[in-house]
């Protein structure tokens, strides 16, 4: 133990300039409010357009962590007063964060999910590793002595807020519950898990405590946390086995030189009513990956499969313009473009 504590005893900040950090962090008026409505906007608009930069961008301005920590350095140094207004504080963060991202998501004339949204409906006992890694990252750097800050950049990219949860506000706005579940998890498991590291990281670096707490009740309390903690990381590991079940079942098929349509998540009742207002002639859109074995590489290959069915021929404008918007929605560069006229 004296070991691991020195770890987070190298070059320490003095326990004052530690809490004023925190409580700094965890203010969520005046400029972090400011910041907050821009890291809601960045993130939806960036999941909306599938721009991973803008995605990170976001990340990297939120200001959500500095809320999570802070109750965490509540409940390890038993403040009951920072918890209880660094969690309200929070709960407004979140609120807002769920109203205007479902009200941007509600006005956009693009409701299809993109990679970047579905990315985030599907957590893994990975993510919560990382989450808890990402926290321990985070309490290192602020309780550092002197210049702290070029850690919290890596920290927020890794262990992100924002994103997660804009996509429950864009589950929210197309109604669909099995990405409301995923995302909302996902969310979940960031914020429960760094504030978690946040404890372990003070219990360690023994921050003094703001009020005494017998030893029962902290065993009861150290109970609670490890309980909270399966139970909060057994839905995880369902689906990680269902992802590394799909990655065994792909490998099998390629090895044995077959292909396979995956299945896909494309929105495609509402793709077909967008092209219709290009070309009101196109009837349907089928879309699908379609996973091959090509031999000369021997490497496995992907493509995406787009078939457009009209009622007549599309002159070359509206194919143009198909192709385009097919593009945006799809981020795939290599599209296959096929007209059937069912005349």
């Amino acid at each position: 133990m004296k070991r691991l504590r020195s770890l987070f005893n190298v070059e320490r900040a003095s326990y004052s300039e530690i809490r004023g950090r925190i409580i700094s962090g965890a203010n969520i008026g005046g400029a972090n409010f400011i910041i907050l409505i821009l890291a809601i906007l960045i993130a939806s608009i960036g999941l909306n357009m599938n721009s991973t930069a803008t995605v990170i961008g976001a990340m990297l301005i939120s200001p959500l962590m500095g809320s999570i920590m802070a109750i965490g350095y509540g409940f390890a140094t038993n403040d009951t007063e920072i918890v209880k207004r660094s969690s309200l504080g929070f709960a407004l963060q979140v609120v807002f964060s769920l109203v205007v991202s479902t009200l941007y998501f509600s006005l956009s004339p693009i409701s299809t999910a993109s990679s970047e949204l579905i990315a985030r409906t599907s957590p893994t006992i990975w993510d919560v590793l990382i989450a808890f890694s990402g926290g321990l990252a985070g309490i290192i750097a602020t309780t550092r002595k002197g210049e702290y800050s070029n850690v919290i950049p890596g920290v927020a990219i890794a262990t992100a807020l924002m994103p997660p949860l804009c996509t429950v506000g864009y589950s929210i706005s197309v109604g669909s519950l099995t990405y409301f579940i995923g995302s909302s998890y996902l969310f979940l498991i960031n914020v429960f898990f760094i504030c978690l590291a946040t404890i372990v990281g003070f219990y360690i670096m023994r921050v003094p405590m703001a009020e005494k707490i017998d030893p029962a009740t902290h065993k009861k309390n150290v109970r609670r946390i490890v309980l909270y903690s399966i139970l909060m990381t057994i839905p995880s590991l369902f689906f990680a086995v269902g992802l590394i079940h799909q990655e065994v079942e792909n490998k099998t098929q390629v090895a044995a030189g077959t292909s396979q349509v995956t299945n896909t998540t494309f929105d495609v009742e509402s793709i077909t009513k967008q092209l219709q207002v290009i070309a009101p002639k196109v009837e349907n859109v089928k879309i699908g990956y379609l996973t091959t074995w090509d031999k000369s590489s021997s490497q496995q290959r992907q493509t995406l499969d787009v078939v457009v069915t009209s009622s007549s021929a599309l002159d070359d404008d509206q194919k143009s313009l198909i192709k385009r918007l097919l593009k945006v929605q799809l981020s795939y560069d290599n599209i296959s473009f096929m007209e059937q006229s069912i005349n």
